[in-house]
């Protein structure tokens, strides 16, 4: 007998931006908890290097380098640590993640709600922060510590493009500690064997760094949500050149609260996701 049904999978992911996602943005908190005023040394630091075409995630980290040895190498790994614990993220965050889990559970309690975290910041505060451990896998940029225990150069980084990289990484139950990333996150794989297909992911993110994972929910049939603050939604589109295959499923405002336009989209699509494996099982005769 010819199979026609989809592969099944029991599972849901829900994979989040960071900075200016979850938490405010960590390099201007960052700067703050030096005294120093962001925007001005966005503008005088780091700015003149994105001028001169250094990459912007790269100019913002040797802006920050630079910044610590100045002050005697301050940016260390314990105070990173203990700034990634003080900070706290938006209202709502921290009961965001049992509410969708409880809603998947009603709906059907064979589905399992995963949340990772994919973030061109610093992913070393992210591992600190109080919502850590709703975590499956974060990946994002980290630095390396010199002898005098300051941050000394980026260790790993993650570009915006290889943000899509870890979400095929996700999709595949991938776990590439020691191997190559790259080769193995492209590679063929049956569709059969996935953690998770790329059409129960979504994608949570607020701007630039996130247009590359809006593309690949659109492809892939998956689902992605914007977020923006301090700005109107036409000031959003306009400002990030948003095209016809970047477009978002909602675009809310950042606000996690048990009513907010964000909490009711994210919901929804649960709800929705949980009905369609439900018949997945019903077809596979679960």
């Amino acid at each position: 007998m010819t199979v026609v049904t989809k592969p099944l999978s029991n599972r849901i992911a829900v994979v989040f931006d960071f900075d200016d996602t979850l938490v405010p943005d960590t390099v201007d908190a960052l700067l703050s908890s030096l005294g120093i005023d962001a925007q001005k040394f966005r503008q005088e630091r780091i700015r003149p290097l994105i001028d001169k075409g250094w990459d912007k995630i790269l100019a913002r980290f040797y802006a920050l380098i630079e910044e610590s040895k100045r002050q005697n190498n301050k940016i260390t790994q314990e105070y990173i640590a203990k700034f990634g614990q003080n900070l706290a993220p938006f209202d709502g965050v921290t009961e965001m993640f049992n509410h969708l889990r409880q809603r998947t559970h009603e709906l059907n309690p064979k589905v399992e709600v995963e949340f990772y975290l994919i973030t061109s910041g610093m992913v070393e505060i992210a591992r600190y922060n109080c919502i850590a451990s709703n975590f499956k896998a974060m990946w994002g940029c980290e630095f390396y510590y010199g002898e005098h225990g300051g941050i000394e150069f980026v260790k790993k980084i993650v570009t915006h493009t290889e943000k899509t990289r870890h979400l095929y990484e996700l999709a595949k139950g991938l776990d590439n500690s020691n191997q190559d990333g790259k080769a193995f996150a492209y590679r063929d794989y049956p569709k059969e064997k996935l953690h998770v297909p790329l059409t129960q992911v979504i994608y949570v993110g607020d701007g630039e760094s996130d247009i590359p994972c809006f593309s690949l929910m659109n492809q892939e049939q998956g689902t992605a949500i914007a977020l923006y603050k301090d700005i109107t939604p036409e000031e959003w589109g306009r400002d990030l050149s948003i095209t016809q295959s970047q477009r978002v499923a909602n675009l809310a405002p950042v606000d996690y609260n048990k009513d907010s336009e964000l909490m009711q989209s994210l919901t929804l699509v649960v709800e929705s996701l949980c009905k369609q494996i439900s018949l997945q099982q019903l077809s596979a005769g679960e």
